[in-house]
């Protein structure tokens, strides 16, 4: 069976609030697309915090024929407080502030900004000095920011 673009973007929307609410973060998604897909609240946070969710279902070529890696493109004016890169595959969630996304970022053509994380650890990417493996991405995953973020 194969799922659709939007239910790929609603599996991991639904990811990130199950994996917010086994924390105690409560989350609303937005009834209309503006940029922000859920807003989130913790008791322990001093206001409500907006994520946008960008969601792969699996790890692909990178360039179409490269080393296997997730991809996501997300807009360089996000109004979101955070963004959300989804991997259903392994069921991970990176979260990242716009700020975070622009000095991370690989590739940033005008209004957007590419992120890429390579799961084939034999990749070697052509710039070194940016981030460019999966487990160099580590200090932005979910179970790493919640406290940062939400206080909890």
């Amino acid at each position: 069976m194969s799922l659709t673009k939007a239910q790929i973007g609603k599996c991991g929307e639904l990811l990130v609030q199950y994996q917010l609410l086994l924390r105690g973060i409560e989350s609303a998604p937005m009834s209309t697309d503006t940029g922000i897909d859920l807003v989130t609240f913790s008791p322990y946070a001093p206001a409500p915090v907006t994520v946008q969710v960008k969601t792969n279902l699996q790890a692909k070529p990178g360039g179409g024929k490269g080393k296997m890696a997730l991809d996501w493109w997300v807009p360089s004016d996000t109004p979101a407080n955070f963004v959300a890169l989804v991997d259903l595959s392994s069921q991970s969630i990176w979260l990242m502030s716009p700020a975070e996304l622009a000095a991370y970022a690989q590739q940033q053509p005008e209004g957007r900004r590419h992120i890429y994380m390579y799961t084939d650890s034999s990749a070697r990417p052509r710039r070194t000095d940016r981030l460019a493996h999966v487990h160099e991405f580590e200090q932005f995953l979910l179970t790493n920011r919640v406290l940062s973020i939400y206080g909890t």
